[in-house]
């Protein structure tokens, strides 16, 4: 042997150590589910207290992991929560507000995203379910690729219900192109004036098998009239109660083909948004009618993740984070009855109010954590926690730093989301519809009226400088203290007002 090959050696040890060493740390980096439902309340799983419904597959993760009781989305309604848990910004910066089954992507393509750290980190990411982010830029269509979407802010795959179930175009859409489009059946969609010439939802009511009760009266699609209007694209159309089939197929798919890789899949139920239409296989297995049959089949959904986790050998080193994108809300545009059935099941538990509102049951969701290598099974926090913060928790577990020109609003708290740690946050921020309002420790400060109720709803007025709580005797939120502590209101109005300018990773606080 030549000295130079024996002085060469050391060097291919060390560079087989540092491969040997990357290969063992990839390979060790957990799976990481995020199952995100809709319009699913903090009272309205088995292990947060619901009656009338069982939840066996989600009450599993709360055995089997770590159960949140001061978890939040970051808004009281779909978008803005789902912009704020993907790009860990507020989603009043972005302008994010519930939008229309036509609006263009409201991720800034050069946004830093959670999808987006995970695949520089060497994830394969997915999302299935429900998006309502927006696709495509300018006039949408349809009948061609629809870009920018899922793939062009981090996302290797995507299989999704454009917006939500109640809003055309009514159909799937999978790597950019609409499923099983005919092209002789091109599609249009309007949100503006009335299309085509089928009957809609306000002209022929007798023909819907859920009738709507208020807003939901344009174009039929499997005898559900919805919002907005659409033509062609009929074999493409979805049929609603197969919906759940079909979605949690591509989720299990998904984790099927990535089983080897450490992966990042986004799972976004539609269930329990509006129109509930659960497949029959579900009807009566509540006593609430479609409302509670629909979380049963969500629940059906959780267990088909986790029974192919468990298939796979996955489950032990795969992250399962549970949650909802805002609070619970009963009729919503269909006379499906949640009002009527409700019995002595409360959806939103203890707290009041629920979607669309300010108060705590609009944003504080059921938030459960698993992971058995790193979560001690069993266990309850009552930290405060928020959905923002979950992209800079994922980077610090994966070891990334966070790019310094996004994610302004999401700070580290893996140790609170692994139950490591039992502080929460110091502070966090709501939105509703045109408002705001933030907790503290203990208080909650709500600067203008909110909405009230689980809907039909009114409004809670909170005239300046708007109203204080004191959640740790009033949790509820029944009774105004502000009076009783100008002080105490007055730092929150100001720490509401400088958040609104700042970055809340800056550290702002009282």
């Amino acid at each position: 042997m030549t000295s130079t090959v024996k002085s060469l050696l050391p060097l291919n040890y060390l560079a087989f150590f540092f491969f040997f060493v990357c290969t063992v740390a990839v390979a060790e980096r957990p799976n990481i589910v995020l199952i995100y439902t809709d319009d699913v309340g903090y009272g309205d799983v088995g292990c947060y207290g619901a009656r009338g419904v069982e939840t066996p597959n989600i009450d599993r993760l709360a055995k089997e992991g770590i159960k949140f009781t001061d978890a939040h989305c970051s808004a009281a309604t779909c978008t803005p929560s789902r912009y704020a848990l993907l790009t860990g910004s507020y989603a009043f910066r972005g302008d994010a507000k519930i939008l229309r089954g036509n609006a263009n992507l409201i991720i800034d393509t050069k946004t830093p995203t959670l999808p987006g750290l995970l695949k520089e980190a060497g994830y394969a990411t997915g999302v299935v379910g429900k998006w309502h982010l927006g696709l495509g830029d300018g006039d949408v269509d349809w009948n061609k690729d629809v870009k920018p979407g899922p793939n062009e802010i981090g996302f290797d795959y995507h299989f999704l219900v454009p917006a939500t179930g109640d809003r055309v175009p009514c159909v799937y859409l999978e790597q950019s192109k609409v499923v099983d489009l005919e092209p002789s059946d091109p599609i249009t969609v309007s949100y503006g004036k009335k299309i085509g010439t089928a009957k809609t939802g306000k002209d022929a009511p007798e023909t819907l098998k859920q009738m709507w009760s208020h807003g939901h009266n344009m174009t039929i699609v499997n005898g559900i009239s919805r919002i907005g209007f659409m033509t062609g694209g009929h074999k493409a159309r979805w049929i609603d109660e197969d919906m759940a089939d079909v979605i949690t197929g591509k989720a299990v798919d998904f984790i099927d083909t990535n089983k080897d890789t450490p992966f990042f899949l986004f799972f976004s139920t539609h269930d329990i948004h509006v129109p509930r239409v659960p497949h029959s296989r579900f009807t009566g297995k509540s006593t609430m009618g479609y409302r509670g049959d629909a979380i049963v089949q969500m629940d059906w959904c959780v267990g088909e993740l986790l029974a192919a986790l468990d298939r796979l050998d996955l489950t032990k080193n795969t992250l399962v984070i549970f949650s909802s994108d805002n609070g619970p809300v009963l009729d919503d545009g269909y006379v499906d009855q949640a009002n009527e059935k409700i019995g002595s099941h409360q959806p939103a538990g203890h707290l009041r109010a629920g979607k669309y509102s300010l108060f705590e049951g609009g944003t504080r969701v059921p938030t459960l954590a698993r992971w058995p290598e790193r979560i001690e099974a069993g266990k309850e926090s009552d930290a405060l926690f928020g959905q923002v913060d979950i992209a800079a928790s994922i980077a610090k577990l994966v070891e990334l730093e966070l790019p310094e020109n996004g994610m302004p609003d999401s700070r580290d708290a893996l140790d609170v989301l692994l139950g490591k740690e039992t502080d929460g946050r110091e502070h966090l921020l709501h939105e509703a519809p045109r408002s705001l309002a933030l907790r503290h420790g203990k208080w909650k400060y709500i600067a203008t009226q909110t909405r009230d109720g689980l809907g039909p709803w009114t409004n809670a007025k909170h005239p300046a400088p708007g109203s204080l709580y004191d959640l740790s005797t009033d949790p509820s939120e029944k009774t105004n203290v502000a009076s009783d502590n100008p002080e105490q209101l007055k730092k929150m109005a100001e720490l509401l007002e400088k958040l609104q300018s700042e970055p809340d990773r800056a550290g702002a606080s009282l």
